[in-house]
């Protein structure tokens, strides 16, 4: 999603990060690499993310020249890196997400992956994921991406029932997701499944059917987000209307459950709260790139609205104390950044400096949510009393409580977001 962006302090020109955090961040912070590809063949009603038709755009931000934009921001990228004494660690995960960044030729993203492997390297078993429309690949496209070090891919299927996918606006065929999830391990990818829930007009047994046909194709990783309506899209103008009529929250949770029953007899364990690999978290298949984000580690957000962030200095380098990090965000439209690179200036639209107790407060937020949760010692002395509580509601599973950790059950994974409100107001 891309919601709105925080106005923040501004960035200087060139990028620079602030003096704290210098000299280099421990060697255990992994480093990771977003590539946003703010490109799609048409925009999906319910979609707020910050994406574009090949029709709304030309020059610098066009499909066209994209890449060679997006690799100038990787050369910006390292000199601020190296000026910050934070260069020289190898890319542990990459991601390209979007959009469809597959409907950039392959060739293309294969450049731009090369680009990040010539600035920085990749570390030994990198992770390099892209995400994919089931409608914007080919074998050929795959094979080649694959030879450029990919390796894996996260297919949009969000549903197998016609109906829901015309409600959705996707315009791919759900009998064509086994023909390209084939292709892809064929080629050598690990493959994902994205599935959304909660679509208007969506049954229980609609529901059931998408699950089951992804677990039909027999991947090890799936990924089932309930539909969040923002303003500004079509659907919710719909809604407005009395045109659609959203699903309540007791639909919303059956629905919840049964992905959770479904996943889990075959062999599929939830790690995060959207997500089920098989291994589970620790696994061969878990994606490591969101795994970092909700770990904490630093990661540089390529292309427009892409957000980075970085980590205050470890042992032996002590920032002053208010700091804990810093996140940074681009401008969104691509015109903006494309115009800002060619000019020589960070396309960066303003940062954020982080204090130790907002750093706190969103490892909190963001571990909960995690199978392994994360300690008790880790939270506040209020939110240490409050376990307890969300035990013998049900929400925190008790004998990690007594292990002193805090880790969600079912049920508290149906109220993540009140848990969280819980340990953290």
């Amino acid at each position: 999603m891309s919601p709105a962006l925080p106005e923040g302090e501004p960035v200087p020109d060139d990028g620079a990060l602030p003096a704290w955090v210098r000299p280099a961040a421990p060697a255990e912070r992994a480093f990771g690499v977003y590539v946003h590809v703010p490109f799609c063949t048409v925009r999906c009603g319910y979609c707020d993310f910050n994406t574009y038709t090949s029709a709304e755009l030309g020059g610098g931000a066009s499909q066209v020249a994209y890449a060679d934009t997006a690799l100038r921001e990787l050369d910006l990228a390292a000199r601020v890196l190296d000026d910050a004494g934070l260069g020289g660690r190898p890319v542990s995960t990459v991601f390209f997400g979007g959009g469809t960044p597959t409907v950039l030729p392959a060739d293309d993203l294969a450049r731009l992956l090369r680009g990040v492997r010539d600035t920085w390297g990749l570390a030994d078993g990198a992770e390099v994921t892209t995400e994919a429309n089931p409608d914007s690949v080919t074998p050929a496209s795959l094979r080649t991406l694959v030879d450029a070090g990919f390796t894996r891919v996260s297919f949009g299927m969000q549903s197998a029932v016609p109906h829901v996918l015309a409600t959705l606006e996707r315009t791919h065929d759900p009998r064509r997701i086994p023909e390209v999830v084939a292709w892809a391990r064929n080629a050598g990818l690990d493959v994902s499944l994205d599935l959304i829930y909660g679509t208007p007009g969506e049954s229980v047994a609609d529901w059931r059917a998408s699950v089951e046909a992804a677990l039909a194709t027999g991947v090890d990783h799936v990924s089932a987000y309930a539909l969040v309506v923002e303003p500004g899209t079509r659907m919710f103008a719909q809604v407005r209307r009395g045109e659609l009529a959203l699903p309540d929250e007791d639909d919303q949770a059956a629905k919840y459950e049964l992905t959770d029953a479904l996943l889990s007899a075959a062999g599929l364990e939830w790690y995060e709260v959207s997500n089920w690999a098989r291994g589970g978290q620790h696994g061969p298949h878990a994606s490591r790139h969101n795994l970092a984000y909700w770990r904490g580690d630093d990661w540089w957000g390529v292309g427009p609205g892409a957000h980075s962030y970085v980590g205050a200095p470890g042992a032996g380098h002590e920032p002053e104390p208010e700091h804990a990090g810093v996140r940074w965000w681009n401008v969104k439209h691509p015109r903006a950044y494309a115009a800002a690179l060619e000019a020589g200036r960070s396309p960066a639209a303003g940062r954020e400096l982080l204090t130790a107790d907002d750093a706190r407060l969103e490892r909190v937020m963001l571990a909960v949510r995690l199978h392994d949760g994360l300690p008790t010692a880790d939270l506040s002395t209020r939110a240490r009393a409050a376990v307890a509580g969300l035990v013998a509601d049900g929400l925190l599973d008790g004998r990690e409580a007594v292990r002193g950790r805090v880790v969600l059950t079912l049920r508290g994974r149906l109220l993540a977001d009140a848990v969280v409100r819980e340990l953290t107001d």
